[in-house]
C-alpha cells in the first residue's frame, strides 16, 4: 500500500503558504548582520564610553583621522539610543523574514530615527547623504515585497 504525499501540515481548503523570495531573504540576512553587529558595538561603546574616548583620541592623533571628534564629543546616551533603535530594526527584519507586514513599519520607523539621531545628539545641520541613500534603498527593496506579507 502506498502512502499519499503529505501537504506538509497545510489545512485543506486554505491557500498554499507564500514562499519567501530570495531577494527578501538576502535583504533580511544583510540587515540582520549589520543590525546585530551595530547593536553589539553600540552597547559596548556605551558601556565603556570613557575608555573608548581615550582609545579613539589616541587612534585619531596617531593616524590623523578626521571625524573622530564626533565620538569624543558625544555621550554614552547616544550609543544606548542607537542600540535601542537597532534592536527595533532587528525586530522588524525578523518579522519581515517571517513575512509579517508590521515588520516593515517597525524597520522603516527605526531606520528613519537612526538617520535623525546623530542630528539630535551632535547638533548636525542635516543627515548623511550616504545614510539616506543606503537606508532608502533597503526600505524600497523591502517595500516591493510588502504585498507578499501578511498583516
Amino acid at each position: 500500500m502506498e502512502e499519499e504525499p503529505s501537504n506538509s501540515g497545510s489545512v485543506p481548503g486554505s491557500p498554499p503558504p507564500v514562499a519567501r523570495p530570495n531577494l527578501l531573504t538576502v535583504l533580511c540576512i544583510l540587515s540582520l548582520v549589520n543590525g546585530g553587529l551595530t547593536l553589539i558595538s553600540s552597547i559596548i561603546i556605551g558601556s565603556f564610553f570613557n575608555q573608548f574616548v581615550v582609545i579613539a583620541t589616541d587612534f585619531a592623533e596617531k593616524f590623523k583621522l578626521p571625524g573622530m571628534e564626533m565620538i569624543t564629543e558625544g555621550s554614552p546616551v547616544f550609543f544606548f539610543v542607537n542600540a535601542l533603535l537597532y534592536a527595533a530594526s532587528i525586530t522588524g527584519v525578523v518579522l519581515m523574514f517571517r513575512l509579517k507586514k508590521n515588520g516593515f513599519h517597525i524597520y522603516t520607523i527605526s531606520q528613519i530615527l537612526l538617520i535623525l539621531a546623530p542630528m539630535y545628539f551632535y547638533h548636525l545641520p542635516g543627515p548623511s547623504i550616504f545614510d539616506i541613500i543606503l537606508t532608502g534603498t533597503f526600505v524600497m527593496l523591502y517595500y516591493i515585497h510588502l504585498k507578499l506579507m501578511k498583516a
